[in-house]
């Protein structure tokens, strides 16, 4: 963030692109009203469930990427956007999006930018993965699509993403549902060292803050990312064909380089676009969540997560936590489909 470009002022520039945006999004259709009869579904049976498959990924350009995602269920159903983080892909809502197609909602699964089929427009637009870029790209996303308002909810990257467009742009969202609670990012509180124990479970991180990380995740992608799930989610058990049927997303070209500046930029190693300095002084100042809102966690969860007690007062909205148990852990979607799917039906009835 530059110094010499004064905070109010970045504001009213922000204020000012909103504007925009959202005269451009006066033409939009009015979105049909959210059901009411939000009952958990059941009318799939679990094996309808296990066998589902998205059919052919979908391409949009919205802002600077030509994002692929997954659509099910009628395009006129209130839609609900579901978002990944790393490092998984859209098949952690494999089994979540028939269930909430078939109560009736246009059910939209992008691949967040370096994964699967979303590509950059311009080989000269920045390789970048921090925070603010993400949730860009989602708003850019509902434009794309015009779609005025939309439950969000996410996991790891995905739940940050919720937690951000959610905080700012919350004329967006009609509910969210976040795994692992309140995500949003401080860097200068990030570059305060933490306890040993706790450093430890950053590991990765801090691997990736080198160029010998560098070099070894793009050697080896697929045993960092298997490592990854085995560690973050002790007790899931999956096979080669789900850890693979995702694995492919890795394969983007511009994968290594996301997930390298992502965490690299957490620690104050890499520098962010000056386009989202407004954006980034926002979210230091760790802003409420005001729209209704569910924060997951599973009880199995091995992966480094806040405890909800620490974040409880940040959502000042309508809200509810709940522990997922029986195993659960950090890839809650997936390991939890059904439990994931409940939380979004029933965030918008709070």
């Amino acid at each position: 963030m530059s110094d010499g470009i004064d905070a109010a002022r970045r504001q009213l520039l922000g204020a000012a692109a909103y504007t925009l945006a959202t005269t451009k999004l006066g033409a939009f259709d009015t979105l049909k009203s959210f059901p009411r009869d939000v009952a958990a579904p059941g009318a799939l049976s679990s094996g309808e469930r296990k066998a589902f498959a998205f059919g052919q990924i979908r391409q949009v350009k919205a802002g600077a990427l030509d994002v692929g995602y997954a659509e099910e269920g009628p395009e006129d159903g209130p839609p609900v956007l579901l978002l990944h983080g790393w490092p998984y892909d859209i098949h952690s809502y494999a089994e979540v999006a028939p269930l909430l197609a078939h109560r009736g909602y246009r059910v939209i699964v992008p691949y967040v930018r370096g994964h699967g089929t979303t590509r950059f427009l311009s080989t000269k637009t920045a390789r970048n993965g921090q925070q603010a870029a993400l949730a860009s790209d989602v708003v850019d996303l509902l434009d794309a699509l015009r779609i005025r308002k939309a439950i969000i909810a996410g996991f790891d990257w995905g739940a940050r993403t919720a937690n951000i467009v959610a905080a700012l742009w919350p004329e967006r969202c009609t509910s969210i549902v976040s795994a692992s609670g309140y995500l949003i990012g401080n860097r200068e509180a990030g570059r305060r060292p933490l306890a040993p124990k706790e450093e430890l479970s950053w590991w990765y991180q801090f691997y990736f803050a080198t160029e010998r990380g560098q070099i070894g995740y793009a050697t080896y992608r697929r045993e960092f990312a298997r490592l990854i799930w085995k560690l973050a989610s002790p007790d899931w058990v999956f096979d080669d064909a789900t850890f693979e049927r995702t694995a492919i997303a890795f394969d983007n070209p511009d994968h290594v380089r996301i997930v390298i500046h992502n965490y690299r930029w957490r620690l104050g190693l890499a520098d962010g676009e000056s386009r989202y300095d407004v954006i980034e002084h926002r979210l230091a100042s760790a802003p409420v969540i005001a729209v209704p809102s569910i924060t997951l966690e599973g009880d199995a969860n091995g992966a480094p997560h806040p405890d909800s007690a620490s974040y409880a007062k940040k959502f000042t909205g309508a809200y509810s936590h709940r522990i997922i148990a029986g195993g659960v852990g950090h890839n809650l979607p997936q390991e939890a489909p059904q439990a994931f799917a409940d939380a979004v039906l029933e965030s918008v009835n709070l």
